[in-house]
């Protein structure tokens, strides 16, 4: 998921919003297959549209089901939401945070260690963005570099990692 705009102002009586769409909105995005995400008192929570209509590059209307008066859409102004955007082809910019919940294969000095490690968080910080790898029954953090990762498979969802000796030992 990623952030893909904001939920800007009310629109018309029947519940509708203006969206402020981010500029990594996708275009292809079908919201009557993917909600889009909001959260509201620490949930996420999924808004499913039953109407979406894209206004210019940057903006658009929806009405949300279950949000279907000006009170009930009132409490979702001025929220960011996200979208699960379509997967990433090939040489398709795609951000770290889409590799979490891919399957990890891990190497170290060209040994296999694993075969059943998963990325299970990332931790975006701009001195040193981490990826937590789930392996072998404990967490680990890695950094998300682009030295260390070899494959990255889309298809499969799995990712090939090649890491430094000693590395998957600390903390």
């Amino acid at each position: 998921m990623r952030p893909a705009g904001r939920i800007k102002r009310l629109f018309g009586t029947d519940g509708g919003v203006m969206l402020s769409l981010y500029d990594r909105f996708p275009e292809d995005f079908d919201p009557s297959v993917m909600p889009f995400m909001v959260e509201i008192d620490g949930l996420e929570v999924p808004l499913w549209c039953e109407r979406f209509e894209r206004r210019g590059v940057s903006g658009a209307t929806a009405v949300f089901a279950d949000f279907d008066s000006e009170r009930r859409a009132g409490e979702l102004v001025g929220r960011e939401f996200r979208v699960e955007h379509p997967r990433a082809e090939a040489g398709d910019e795609f951000y770290l945070e889409d590799l979490v919940g891919f399957a990890a294969e891990v190497s170290v000095a060209g040994a296999t260690v694993s075969r059943d490690g998963r990325i299970v968080d990332f931790y975006d910080h701009d001195a040193n963005p981490l990826f937590e790898l789930g392996i072998d029954g404990r967490r680990v953090l890695v950094p998300a570099v682009e030295e260390f990762i070899t494959r990255i498979d889309f298809d499969e969802r799995k990712i090939s990692l090649e890491l430094p000796e000693g590395l998957l030992e600390l903390g």
